[in-house]
């Protein structure tokens, strides 16, 4: 196996749909996904798993009991698992999430938006 560096920037680059992540890599059972969020997305939990939004480009926010938690570039925040969440972006964010491999981004929603099969990249 050869280790070496990823490059967010390279990885961002390589693609432009919104809210599919792709894995950049994966340890000890996790996975380590980016992707691009834009505008609103979906209420939906994570029954079993906890999830890791890091904000590396932009600003997002994320609904959790009818509060607004804003998370710009350089900060992260922990969603519980099992707790109701809404993420949205101002414009174009760019979002590197850590999670259990068996996560789903729609969480216990399934619909068009779901991706069972990611792209790793």
């Amino acid at each position: 196996m050869k280790i070496k560096p990823v490059s967010l920037q390279e990885k961002f680059n390589s693609f432009s749909d919104f809210w599919n992540p792709k894995i950049v890599g994966e340890l000890n059972g996790q996975q380590v996904k980016i992707a691009k969020f834009k505008d609103e997305f979906i209420s939906h939990q994570h029954d079993h798993e906890d999830e890791l939004f890091l904000v590396i480009e932009g600003q997002i926010t994320i609904e959790i009991e009818n509060e607004a938690h804003e998370i710009n570039a350089g900060e992260f925040i922990i969603v519980p698992k099992g707790t109701p969440h809404k993420p949205s972006a101002v414009g174009e964010a760019k979002v590197l999430m850590f999670e259990p491999k068996s996560t789903l981004n729609t969480g216990n929603t399934e619909n068009e938006l779901t991706v069972k099969k990611l792209d790793k990249i």
